[in-house]
């Protein structure tokens, strides 16, 4: 088997959780199971993952309960041309080639087979406004933010902020919405400076708001979905899949929300009332889905956030939710999820930010 298809591969019976790990060590979006001889049974894709997670699967469970078992294949007597125009139809990423023995003898992957103009041509856009929530001190990175404001700490050659912006306008959105506070007169000099070509519009707080108070500034400015997104955090993902899915299932805020998992270095002990001793979980691991600081939200749910009055994301979920408004996640990877919001991410991430 050709060595490049190998890390494509997973074998039946391996666990959902086992397939995310492998999705982010590969850097790939498809999996495709096989059994012991290597016999083709199924794709496995993030979405596959996601939509097995929000169904409430759980992560233990065998890829074969959520993996595709009646894919897209083609055999190696395939004709270049009509793979062309299934790969533009179907938006696929990858097609699998199935050889007499019904193991995969190549892999087409999109990028590979289409051309410049026909990427073009199928680019994703968002055609919605995009807020990045730019006002806090950021004291976890202190001394750095005493002299500079967090959005623009340096990544590389670039500031976080252009980072986190330019991640965007591969999807052409061109209209930015900046909330500051601290040093604010710094960061719009620094966008002065270099005259971007896409708009800004700055919401000034008087005072710290928290991470939803200064959104009650915008309320009347458009209708329908907003992105917004804090200021120290990279999202890996496709943005356009986060709207789609927002709007597939009528959310009015959908959260991204990162797996993590953390091992438990020691045996850890259950004990009963008394101090009886029930069992030892030899280093456990525990897994959980952590709020990322991305949300999309729909405009009306502006009206719930007081006005000049110190508010928390969080605090809009819960009123939200108290007026039955329906409130949605978006499951990512853990390595989709860079945060930069102290000394020990920001060091991770200057050392990786060549892949950024």
């Amino acid at each position: 088997m050709n060595k490049k298809i190998r890390p494509f591969l997973i074998k039946s019976g391996h666990s959902i959780k086992q397939a995310m790990k492998q999705f982010d060590a590969r850097g790939s979006k498809i999996l495709f199971v096989v059994d012991k001889k290597n016999i083709f049974l199924g794709t496995l894709t993030d979405g596959d993952v996601r939509r097995w997670i929000l169904s409430g699967g759980a992560l233990d469970e065998s890829i074969e309960k959520a993996c595709n078992k009646n894919p897209y294949v083609v055999e190696e007597e395939y004709n270049f041309e009509e793979i062309k125009k299934v790969f533009i139809k179907k938006k696929y990423d990858c097609i699998p080639i199935i050889d007499k023995n019904k193991q995969i003898s190549q892999l087409l992957f999109w990028s590979d087979l289409l051309k410049r103009d026909l990427r073009r041509v199928n680019k994703k856009k968002l055609n919605i406004p995009v807020v990045i929530m730019a006002g806090g001190r950021g004291t976890r990175l202190d001394p750095f933010t005493k002299i500079l404001p967090k959005p623009l700490v340096p990544i590389g050659d670039k500031p976080l902020i252009e980072i986190i912006i330019e991640k965007f306008l591969k999807y052409n959105v061109n209209h930015f919405y900046i909330s500051v506070n601290y040093k604010s007169k710094i960061i719009k000099s620094y966008f002065e400076e270099i005259e971007p070509l896409y708009k800004i519009d700055y919401i000034y707080e008087e005072k710290p708001l928290g991470t939803a108070g200064s959104l009650k500034y915008l309320e009347g400015k458009f209708d329908g979905s907003f992105l917004v997104t804090n200021c120290d955090i990279i999202i890996e993902m496709d943005y356009a899949d986060l709207v789609k899915y927002h709007h597939k299932n009528n959310n009015d805020l959908t959260l991204v929300a990162s797996l993590k998992n953390y091992n438990i270095p020691y045996g850890v002990c259950e004990i009963e009332k008394g101090g009886k001793l029930t069992k030892i979980n030899e280093k456990p691991e525990y897994t959980f889905f952590a709020n990322t600081g991305m949300y999309i939200l729909e405009s009306n749910l502006l009206k719930y956030i007081p006005k000049n009055h110190f508010f928390h994301i969080t605090d809009l979920i819960k009123t939200a939710k108290k007026h039955n408004r329906k409130i949605g996640i978006f499951p990512i990877s853990e390595k989709a999820w860079i945060d930069t919001g102290d000394w020990e991410q920001y060091q991770k991430v200057l050392n990786n930010f060549k892949f950024l």
